[in-house]
């Protein structure tokens, strides 16, 4: 039993052992990495070896693998002895930290295409041993481009135009940017060289044209571009130009231009006369032919502009004629053509006035037939509202003068028939006896009626008589009250009681105005202003009878209406007066 507690003591210490804590790596934390990188830059292989306590690197050891399995040592570094270079590394490789043990890191500060491969980190540690890591690294080269453009000429054959070479790693793709109609045609050779070729039929109009090359790879961000013109080199042509075609006698400053197109641009240009030289007096000033005197009858012929480029030659003729006079006595064709523009545009203008005349017009005629219908309404409104009122008129007070002068009559007698009552009806008694003076007679104890009659007081059977009349007054004047009240329209104007003035429309406390004398018949006495107030009861006869006294006046025995500005009056034939 002892011996076998012993042997799992030991087994216990040897598995402790094998699976004891040792350190980690922080880079690259996987066991295996890859990495990309530029040529002629810098690249970095990460390599950190975290430890733990109790233990310690004592080696580091960079190694690139072979393409036939066997590994390279490139770089050593021991913590007492220093780092060591190899074979052909030397001088291009360095660690990055000054403590290689701590972190080992490795850089090659100008990479090439041939450091392409897997490299080996390897730390040596102790008392736990060895650890690494593995790091696949490959490296891109940027593409070298060219473009080598062709020299065409119009007539040619169809042809290559463009060619454009890249070099790079991974191989680059070549494209073309033109509108150009042509054929492209793509090539690739060892090593990541790749050219293509553009070919068309050349013409004159794709002289200049773009025909760009672009390049494409992995390590740019976006395609390189080589930009390039097209050139095709075609021959000039000649045309000759003159300020005038009225080639007379004595003409001064007469001149010929020759223009030319042609690529590349002429630059020899030659005069020529009737197939020889030019007249004297005549010289070439560039491409202008200049007469330096006046034209003389001899200078007419044919003359001839020859222009050249290395492609061909162009030329023209023409043909000129001197006359003794000018053949053209009006206006030169600039002349004309401004007075053509001018009568043009005195013509537009016109039509465009004529046009806004005619749209103000319509315009206003619009305006003139609504406002025009507007009145219509409006004075038909008024016709209505007026035949209304004359008809409310109509209604509530006659026209006609023998139903006013009947009318007033009435009146007249009611209120004389009132007087009288009243003067009857309220005696004052002096004793036992009664006298014919009273409150309300005069001065001298006699009191008249308004006829200038005495009035007879009775006695006292009378007197309830009396007092039965007073209440048939009293039923009449609230009748009469009733009936003024309810009315729409006013006696004095024919207007509703809403827009008679103010002073046609009194209350019954307001006294009575002075009654205008000449409208009364001949042989009546005017009643007196003491008789119109004696009893609160007469208030509303006396009213009245002041309203006819104010607004109508008696003639020829007719009531007739006074003249008023707001009166609105009824022909008893139904004609408006």
């Amino acid at each position: 039993m002892g011996l076998t507690g012993q042997r799992a003591k030991c087994l216990t210490l040897l598995l402790l052992a094998a699976v004891g804590v040792h350190g980690v790596f922080v880079e690259p934390p996987q066991p295996d990495t890859s990495l990309r990188s530029l040529a002629e830059s810098v690249t970095r292989l990460p390599c950190r070896y975290q430890v733990e306590q109790g233990e310690q690197v004592v080696q580091v050891t960079w190694l690139k693998e072979l393409p036939d399995g066997s590994k390279d040592q490139i770089i050593t570094a021991h913590f007492k002895d220093g780092h060591t270079e190899f074979g052909r590394y030397s001088g291009r490789v360095r660690f990055e930290s000054g403590s290689p043990t701590e972190d080992s890191a490795l850089l090659i500060p100008s990479t090439e295409e041939s450091d392409e491969g897997s490299y080996t980190c390897h730390i040596s540690t102790f008392p736990n041993g060895n650890f690494e890591r593995h790091i696949a690294l490959t490296v891109w080269i940027l593409p070298i481009s060219s473009l080598e453009p062709v020299d065409l000429v119009e007539g040619q054959s169809f042809r290559v135009a463009a060619s454009c070479r890249a070099v790079g790693h991974p191989p680059p793709r070549l494209s073309w940017d033109t509108d150009l109609p042509g054929q492209s045609q793509n090539r690739t050779k060892e090593g990541g060289s790749v050219s293509s070729y553009y070919s068309l039929h050349p013409l004159r109009s794709m002289n200049g044209k773009k025909l760009d090359c672009l390049v494409w790879h992995p390590g740019l961000e976006q395609p390189r571009r080589i930009s390039n013109r097209l050139v095709v080199q075609y021959p000039p042509d000649a045309t000759i130009t003159a300020a005038t075609g009225n080639w007379f006698m004595g003409l001064e400053k007469a001149e010929l231009v020759c223009s030319s197109r042609g690529h590349p641009k002429p630059e020899n240009v030659t005069w020529t006369w009737r197939g020889g030289a030019l007249p004297d007096g005549a010289s070439v000033v560039g491409e202008k032919l200049v007469f330096g005197r006046p034209l003389r009858m001899n200078d007419s012929g044919v003359y001839e502009c020859v222009v050249k480029n290395n492609v061909g030659v162009g030329k023209t003729e023409y043909m000129l004629t001197v006359t003794e006079k000018s053949q053209r006595s009006g206006n030169p064709p600039i002349d004309n053509q401004l007075l053509i523009i001018i009568g043009a545009s005195a013509g537009a203008l016109i039509m465009l006035l004529v046009i806004v005349v005619l749209l103000v017009n319509r315009h206003h005629r619009h305006k003139n037939k609504k406002l025009e219908m507007e009145l219509s309404e409006k004075t038909e409104e008024i016709n209505s509202l007026s035949r209304q009122a004359s008809f409310r008129r109509l209604n509530s007070v006659s026209t006609d003068p023998r139903v006013q002068s009947e009318d007033y009559a009435l009146l007249r007698v009611d209120s004389r028939m009132k007087n009288s009552e009243m003067s009857l009806e309220r005696p004052i008694y002096k004793g036992s006896q009664s006298t014919l003076g009273g409150k309300w007679g005069p001065p001298g104890g006699v009191e008249l009626d308004e006829l200038g009659r005495p009035v007879v007081w009775h006695d006292g059977r009378e007197s309830l008589r009396g007092a039965e009349m007073d209440g048939e007054r009293e039923e009449r004047r609230r009748r009469v009250e009733s009936y003024l009240k309810s009315s729409n329209m006013s006696l004095d104007s024919g207007l509703p009681s809403s827009l008679v003035p103010v002073k046609a429309q009194q209350d019954d406390g307001v006294g009575p105005r002075d009654p205008d004398q000449g409208h009364l018949r001949e042989g009546d006495s005017p009643p007196s202003v003491a008789e119109a107030h004696e009893d609160d009861e007469d208030g509303s006869s006396y009213q009245l009878s002041e309203a006819l006294t104010n607004h109508f006046y008696y003639s020829n025995g007719l009531l007739r209406p006074k003249p008023h500005s707001n009166a609105i009056l009824l022909h008893p034939r139904g004609q408006i007066i």
